[in-house]
């Protein structure tokens, strides 16, 4: 497919949307969306790759770096793994709306009929698809180079699983926030890096407990509070942002 029928996907499929308002439901608006940032997505194969490939190059020079002693790698790799992942997703938060902001497909979300809250949330869940998701699926691999504790991998991916998508959710404010303003990239790390800091503290903690064969479970409820709170108002500050934003 050329790329005048993908830019007429991207600004096309908002107006379908609200051409069609009386036969989509809020789950079909939902869907919709979701369909439609992941079908770009997958046009645009270096949207998924880029922070994959950061995620592995950062974790895979911390041994070349600190040196392969076995003890030294397992006492930091939770904070290596962590660290890896926040900035992958950091790295990746300026494609969430930055693409749709420039053709005049985000104007069209924001007159949608459908609320602005549950097309956000479409947006976000896309963006943790693309980007998250990898990162957890390569994360435990990444782990056995950092000679990762055995007892620890549980916690490993049950925080990787809860803190990833509040870093979607929490780096989309910061996204909506600085949409209007060309190379806005430093200004959108001042703003979302310390809103990452307790999912990242409460994180690396989890592991650092599970290897000690201690519980964790109040580390895990830590980060699912975070994530329900975060999935409960961000969409909403989202959409409030980018109102501001695009005035």
């Amino acid at each position: 497919m050329n790329q005048a029928s993908e830019n007429s996907i991207a600004q096309n499929s908002p107006r379908d949307m609200n051409k069609t308002t009386n036969k989509l439901s809020y789950r079909g608006a939902f869907n919709l969306m979701v369909k439609r940032d992941l079908t770009i997505a997958l046009r645009h194969k270096d949207d998924i790759l880029n922070p994959l490939l950061f995620f592995v190059i950062v974790v895979t020079l911390f041994p070349l770096g600190i040196g392969p002693e076995a003890s030294t790698l397992s006492r930091i790799a939770p904070g290596i793994i962590w660290v890896a992942a926040l900035l992958s997703t950091l790295l990746s938060l300026d494609r969430l709306f930055k693409a749709d902001h420039n053709d005049g497909s985000l104007e069209q979300m924001l007159l949608s009929p459908h609320p602005v809250f549950i097309l956000v949330l479409a947006k976000i869940t896309a963006h943790w698809l693309i980007t998250g998701l990898p990162l957890i699926i390569v994360a435990p691999l990444l782990a056995v180079l950092l000679h990762f504790n055995e007892q620890s991998y549980s916690a490993l991916m049950l925080t990787l699983l809860l803190g990833t998508p509040v870093l979607s959710l929490l780096g989309a404010i910061g996204v909506a926030l600085t949409v209007g303003i060309k190379k806005g990239g430093v200004l959108l790390s001042l703003l979302v890096l310390p809103l990452y800091i307790p999912v990242l503290i409460f994180a690396t903690s989890a592991i650092d407990t599970a290897a000690l064969g201690l519980p964790y479970g109040g580390q895990l409820a830590i980060i699912a509070a975070l994530f329900l709170g975060s999935l409960t108002l961000a969409p909403f500050a989202v959409g409030a942002a980018l109102k501001v934003s695009t005035n």
